[in-house]
């Protein structure tokens, strides 16, 4: 057993015992080694991966060509479930295995609605996949396992703290996310296990603010396998989720004070066509003024086709401007390698 995986798993059992009180500590060895034993199976089914990106991608400009990070098997033909930016315009990937193999795979789908990533190797891994949990269990301080693959694969014990709505910079909003502490650093791609050893969620990001409402604790956000199993027929099927194919400003965006400011706009972006800017604050959408993110998003997202037309006013240093963007279909600007 990995040293740190058996260190995870005295931790976790001692939080158990510390919450679960006097009935569950007159008898604690039996549920303490099915603890063990959980784990042990979950922490199997992890993997590293390898990506190179391909050459001239958009996302090599804020992702780098060479990536790693981790994965998860779900599937009995060793099916892998990633954070999707690691898989991004692939060119080539390959999985590291626990015992040191390294198998070249290939990407089966990319849902930009969620995150997530799937891949599948093209030789057998022998690794058993890992069972679905569910986020909506989790209670404020349960003890969860975090873990990472590859080369420098690690386990940490770590607690979730809130479950949430979440808006990314990078034009990305889900409904409800989860908020670990204290973080991993090698979050991308690690997989998050409950006590039973089912898998709750996929590493995402570092996060200032793991308790919200502008507290500042340390931690990571994970994307919940929630969002994944309504779709993930839909992404073996088709490599993505109809959710994805929706407008693209090519904005990263910031939202402080009820203000949203720009702070990055793609090259060759509709945003950059349109004469937007790095500073900008977007006061509204069409008719309708945005104080937020997740607002901003969605004012966005409703318009019935990706490429309409949409309306914005902005406020450029000191003077208010009404700008038209002609917003693309994010997954056409992609680079498809084989497989997707």
């Amino acid at each position: 057993m990995h040293p740190r995986l058996l260190a995870a798993c005295r931790a976790l059992a001692a939080l158990a015992l510390s919450l679960a009180g006097a009935a569950f500590a007159a008898t604690p060895e039996p549920k303490y080694q099915a603890m063990i034993d959980a784990l042990t199976r979950a922490h199997a089914s992890v993997v590293g991966l390898q990506v190179t990106a391909i050459e001239g991608a958009r996302s090599v400009d804020t992702l780098g060509r060479e990536r790693a990070g981790s994965g998860v098997v779900i599937g009995p033909d060793g099916l892998i479930l990633t954070i999707g930016y690691l898989m991004l315009e692939a060119e080539a990937i390959q999985v590291i295995t626990q015992d040191g193999r390294s198998v070249p795979a290939r990407p089966v789908a990319y849902d930009l609605a969620t995150g997530f990533g799937l891949v599948r190797p093209l030789l057998p891994l022998r690794v058993e996949g890992v069972k679905f949990g569910s986020a909506e269990e989790l209670q404020a301080g349960d003890g969860l396992m975090a873990a990472v693959g590859g080369d420098n694969g690690d386990v940490a014990m770590t607690r979730f703290i809130s479950r949430r709505a979440f808006s990314g910079y990078w034009e990305y909003h889900i409904e409800s996310a989860i908020f670990t502490s204290p973080p991993i650093g090698n979050h991308s791609g690690a997989p998050l296990f409950n006590q039973r050893g089912e898998l709750l969620g996929i590493g995402s990001l570092f996060v200032g603010d793991a308790m919200g409402e502008g507290r500042r604790l340390p931690g990571n956000m994970f994307v919940p396998v929630d969002l994944l199993k309504p779709i993930l027929g839909e992404m073996q099927q088709t490599g993505t989720s109809k959710s994805s194919r929706r407008a693209w400003l090519g904005l990263s965006s910031t939202e402080q004070s009820g203000r949203i400011q720009v702070i990055r706009v793609s090259k060759d972006s509709p945003a950059q066509d349109a004469g937007i800017k790095p500073g900008d604050v977007v006061l509204a959408v069409g008719d309708e003024k945005v104080s937020t993110l997740e607002q901003f998003y969605k004012r966005i997202w409703s318009h019935a086709k990706p490429d309409e037309e949409v309306q914005l006013t902005v406020l450029q240093g000191n003077q208010i401007r009404v700008v038209k963007v002609k917003p693309v279909d994010r997954m056409s600007t992609m680079v498809k390698p084989a497989g997707i």
